[in-house]
């Protein structure tokens, strides 16, 4: 069974593959976001690739469909196991997006960005949003109407999108905590709890990647959901 652990390298390059050398890709994927992708470029996607990892590139592509669709032909031809895109860009976009990565034989899992985690009630208010959840579920239907994969939410909303879109539809929650430690994101649950409601994919970073022992917290994780 392949493992549902993707480790966020939320680091710069050299830092992100001295990690990789610490981890085990049969134990794991890895995540090349915003960050790592912009101080380093493509390379760093063939680089982790090479040791033999999936790579989720999490860049969350929002913008005219054309556009989109370019950025994710060229995530494909990366070879990413993963890449998303913004449900909130729209049906048009979406459906440009699930249209080009037919065009390759191996084909990436694509999914859309629904709420960000780090959003709360209170804020999500102040973006027009009345209601997280079911403003997630609106999104993750929408994405499935337009040819995506899955979505990206908090673990709290996945037992409901399953219910409404199946269960073959990947949920992939980042806000993964092995407790509920105080940080930048509202949204959070524990790895036990995310795969009991649901999740496919939990991406976790910092209680792994700040851990002096990397491949020992991530063995840890899979322990406590296996």
């Amino acid at each position: 069974m392949s493992s549902p652990i993707i480790v966020a390298l939320d680091l710069e390059r050299d830092a992100a593959i001295q990690l990789s050398s610490r981890l085990d890709p049969n134990l794991c994927k890895l995540k090349v976001g915003n960050e790592l992708f912009t101080s380093s470029g493509p390379q760093v996607v063939l680089d982790l690739k090479s040791k033999g990892f999936d790579i989720f590139l999490d860049l969350k592509f929002h913008d005219i469909p054309n556009t989109v669709a370019s950025a994710v032909r060229e995530a494909c031809e990366l070879g990413v196991w993963m890449v998303n895109v913004h449900a909130s860009g729209g049906s048009k976009m979406m459906a440009s997006a699930a249209d080009t990565i037919l065009d390759y034989e191996s084909k990436p899992i694509l999914i859309g960005v629904t709420v960000l985690t780090s959003i709360g009630e209170d804020e999500a208010s102040s973006l027009g949003i009345n209601h997280i959840e079911s403003h997630t579920l609106s999104l993750a239907k929408l994405a499935k109407q337009s040819g995506l994969d899955g979505i990206v939410c908090s673990p709290q909303e996945v037992k409901k999108i399953k219910e409404d879109c199946g269960n073959d539809f990947i949920a992939v929650t980042p806000g993964i905590r092995p407790s509920n430690t105080e940080d930048d994101q509202t949204r959070i649950s524990t790895p036990k709890q995310a795969i009991a409601n649901g999740s496919d994919y939990l991406v976790i970073g910092r209680p792994i990647t700040r851990s002096a022992d990397p491949l020992a917290s991530l063995k840890s994780i899979l322990n406590e959901i296996t």
